[in-house]
């Protein structure tokens, strides 16, 4: 599995910041209230990141280190890590890039916004960059180090023979 582009993450952060901004402006053109996510939302964000960097380091020392082989890891543990910290890192950009999108809209305004308007969108924010972070650390934790292949001596079809 190939590591997580920079272009997929930017791509999609710069699509879900125009998105949110554009949400803001449809709903202000419409006299409705802008939205406003609540501050759990990134405070959860942000767990979610320290909860996969820990779901990875089980990985770490078993590549790292040649004591923990003692303790094996589950095979299918690894990739599953993988998958949900790929997974993570495009939902904290999706999550982040839209609650960017809002506190860029809020503070385009002529009005300048209140505290309590802008301070729960920037808690997403960061909540989302936090959990972007983490999930591409997990990631990187995940791969294994170069030369660590065990089948490196069979030739390039994977089967040996003894004709």
């Amino acid at each position: 599995m190939k590591p997580t582009r920079a272009s997929t993450l930017i791509s999609v952060a710069v699509v879900a910041a125009v998105a949110g901004f554009a949400l803001d402006a449809v709903l202000a053109s419409r006299q409705a209230p802008t939205l406003l996510l609540s501050v759990p939302l990134g405070v959860t964000l942000a767990l979610i990141g320290v909860a996969v960097v820990l779901m990875a380091r089980p990985i770490r020392r078993y590549t790292r280190d040649g004591a923990a082989r003692q303790h094996p890891v589950d095979p299918l543990y690894a990739p599953r890590v993988v998958v949900l910290a790929k997974a993570s890192s495009l939902c904290g950009v999706l999550f982040g890039g839209f609650a960017l999108g809002l506190v860029a809209y809020l503070l385009t305004r002529s009005v300048v916004p209140s505290l309590g308007s802008t301070l729960p969108n920037a808690v997403a924010v960061g909540g989302g960059l936090v959990l972007t972070v983490c999930a591409l650390v997990a990631e990187r934790m995940c791969m294994a180090p170069p030369g660590d292949d065990e089948d490196d001596d069979l030739p390039r079809g994977g089967t040996t023979s003894t004709h």
